[in-house]
């Protein structure tokens, strides 16, 4: 992994530091692993906004004990397959799920607490924003949790409170933590299976389902009858249970299914035939055939719309345009088939340009660099064991393994792919124009900060809108070893380092003193006006980028800038403060509407922190509550994109020309370069 990603792994590493003293948790999850760590750590692109206090002393509460053999002792069940957690009203959810972060204080856990009180509170409404998801889920009618069970015996729960409509609108709040949260602990073919055993059973009972239950969970395999379907269901009522199951999943995971073409195309398509074959016997049946009909023809045959968004073979990363047209081309969702252009530099900075999927392995990238190698000039000889290296502009390294898949989003801002035989890897050095920048005028002069507010938000929206809600759960609790790859979210990532590091890079390439306060002031009005139009993306980025040590340090710059623009920075500055668990900009999304752009670090931050302060499992146990909370954080995502956003804007004369300037910004992330500059441009003794 590029070493500069470290960073966040120390911070995680001292929070589960002081977890441990704390007895917070212990042992590792079984959805984590290396994979997710390293998936993890991609968030040190924006470390400045993890700046925590020390960690206070404190039990933290948790909704497994790791030093306990048994299972946890949660309230019984108010039905079949049910428990009501203490002290839930009105969607909150209490009790032994309390999730707090290990370095805070008393103050700051009870603002982290009010964290996921209001979330669940609120309920989840609304559908959409980029990722499925039917339903929302209900927020206020006493949410109840699935006990802790193994994950078939979950899906046999959640389809008995399907069939039997117990819970109202509790049971969409049910269906969608499911699917949302369901990678986590149940893999997507497994889930496919069960359903498929589910609708395929005789009507007259199920044949040793249930035995797990007698024997304190496990394998559902068994040789006894047990008891039917609750409320005395018949066959039709139990098979229409499996096929709005079906629906909910298909919904959700609808553009990464289709990305996997055939593979997941056979469970809709076996499942329609099953169906079909029990026509005759449930004839109310015929409306959910023919809508999974339409579900096959869908994932097998995607709309015209798709077919030509197809059309574009190859598609350049952001930080790769080519060309002026491709980079004002609105935004779509990156899938692992996309194909993209990629340069691949040699140890004298020479390079071949492969056109590679996005998901290949490193492996492949390897076969296509020796092809285009073999044909090459400048290689007489052809290299033998050749090896993939990210090389930063700080001239940091990180060698991928041939297995590695998708690490062209992984990559920083200015970080660039080498190939080279393992010997020459002490060789390798940063391109020339990484390292030597030469100072002048920024194009930022000419533009408006209206203008490039604008343009900032309209690009942040689009990205954010690509983002699947599903990609938050597998980079935070899969990682690496997602069955789904987090593309889209790396790229979220990647554009908010870019942005603070823009900042940065505009202000001390500005050599007159009065133009750089100029770019100042500027600055600061385009936070203004991102946080103005809700993107709180780049507004905290460029808050963040003002921050930076090689900025601040411009004692002359500052001092210049009139106390108007100081009072309002000072302010903003408030609002990145990350005291008492980030209070200040969560009282701000609180007071915010849709649409609206979160910043998507702390997204994960908190995510994180509420996979590693409780376990996923206990045995073969499911923590459900656990799932619970995190599908509610997901579902907050969904309400964020629940409303298109709309600019009521006239574009200028000059808007291509600022819209291609904001989408290809040209920066600087070598911290050392830029303080450097910083200290050429006003020296210590000034």
């Amino acid at each position: 992994m590029p070493a500069g990603m470290k960073p966040l792994e120390k911070f995680l590493k001292k929070q589960t530091t002081a977890l441990t003293r704390a007895g917070g948790f212990g042992g590792a999850d079984k959805a984590s692993g290396t994979g997710a760590s390293r998936r993890r750590a991609s968030l040190s692109r924006v470390v400045p906004f993890f700046r925590e206090t020390s960690p206070e002393s404190g039990q933290a509460r948790e909704v497994f004990s790791p030093d306990s053999e048994d299972p946890p002792c949660w309230p019984l069940a108010t039905g079949p397959g049910l428990g009501v957690a203490p002290g839930t009203a009105n969607g909150s959810v209490s009790g032994g799920g309390d999730v707090r972060s290990p370095s805070l204080s008393s103050d700051e856990q009870s603002s982290e607490a009010s964290l996921i009180t209001e979330t669940s509170s609120s309920g989840g409404g609304g559908g959409g924003g980029g990722g499925g998801g039917g339903g929302g889920g209900g927020g206020g009618g006493g949410w109840t949790p699935l006990n802790a069970d193994t994950p078939d015996n979950l899906i046999l729960t959640l389809l008995d409170i399907v069939a039997g409509k117990r819970y109202g609108h509790c049971t969409e709040t049910l269906l969608d933590d499911f699917m949302l949260t369901h990678p986590i602990f149940l893999t997507a073919d497994r889930l496919q299976q069960v359903l498929l055993q589910q609708f395929t059973l005789e009507t007259e009972g199920r044949e040793g389902v249930r035995e797990g239950e007698t024997e304190g969970g496990g394998d559902r395999e068994g040789d006894g009858e047990t008891e039917g379907w609750p409320g005395g269901l018949d066959g039709g009522e139990r098979k229409q249970a499996v096929l709005n199951v079906a629906f909910r999943y298909l919904d959700t995971y609808r553009e990464l299914l289709q990305e996997e073409g055939d593979r997941s195309n056979s469970f809709p398509k076996e499942l329609y035939l099953c169906a079909v074959q029990e026509l005759s016997h449930y004839p109310e049946l015929v409306e959910d055939v023919l809508k999974l009909q339409r579900w096959t023809e869908i994932l097998h045959c995607p709309s015209d719309e798709e077919k030509e968004s197809r059309k574009k073979q190859v598609r350049p990363l952001f930080r790769h345009f080519r060309r002026i047209d491709a980079c004002l081309q609105p935004r779509e969702a990156f899938r692992g088939s996309d194909e993209i252009f990629c340069r691949v530099y040699t140890p004298d900075h020479s390079y071949v340009t492969i056109r590679s999927r996005l998901s290949c392995r490193v492996g492949e990238i390897l076969a296509l660099v020796r092809e285009k190698l073999q044909y090459s000039e400048d290689q007489p000889v052809l290299p033998g064991n050749l090896i993939l290296v990210a090389v930063t502009s700080a001239g940091e390294k990180a060698v991928f393994r041939p297995s590695d898949e998708a690490v062209f989003t992984t990559l920083g801002v200015n970080t660039h792919l080498f190939t080279c035989e393992p010997s020459e890897l002490d060789s390798l050095l940063p391109l020339p124009e990484e390292i030597h920048w030469s100072p002048g005028d920024s194009k930022l002069h000419d533009m408006s900060a209206e203008e490039v507010a604008n343009q900032l938000v309209v690009f942040d929206w689009e990205l954010f809108s690509c983002v699947h809600e599903v990609e938050f759960v597998c980079y935070v609790f899969h990682g690496e070893q997602a069955r789904w790859r987090p593309l889209n979210l790396e790229l979220v990532l990647q554009r908010c380092s870019e942005v603070q590091h823009w900042v940065a890079t505009e202000i001390l390439q500005c050599q007159s003193l009065p133009k750089r306060i100029q770019l100042l002031r500027k600055f600061i009005k385009i936070a203004a006006l991102c946080k103005q139009q809700q993107d709180l993306l780049s507004f905290l980025a460029v808050v963040l980028g003002l921050d930076n040590p090689a900025v601040s340090r411009l004692r002359l710059t500052w001092e210049g800038l009139p106390g108007k623009f100081r009072k309002q920075f000072q302010q903003f500055e408030s609002t990145a403060d990350p005291s008492r668990n980030h209070k200040s900009y969560r009282d701000l999304m609180a007071s915010l509407r849709p649409p609206l752009i979160p910043f998507t670090p702390l997204l994960l931050k908190d995510l994180t922190f509420l996979h590693e302060s409780c376990k996923s499992f206990h045995g073969e146990m499911v923590n459900f509550e656990k799932m619970h909370k995190v599908a509610e954080m997901v579902r907050s995502i969904r309400r964020y994109r629940s409303t298109q956003l709309a600019m009521d804007t006239e574009p200028s004369p000059s808007h291509l020309q600022t819209k291609a300037y904001v989408r290809q910004l040209q920066v600087i992330d070598n911290q050392n370069l830029l303080f450097d500059m910083s200290c050429k441009m006003e020296p210590k003794d000034m």
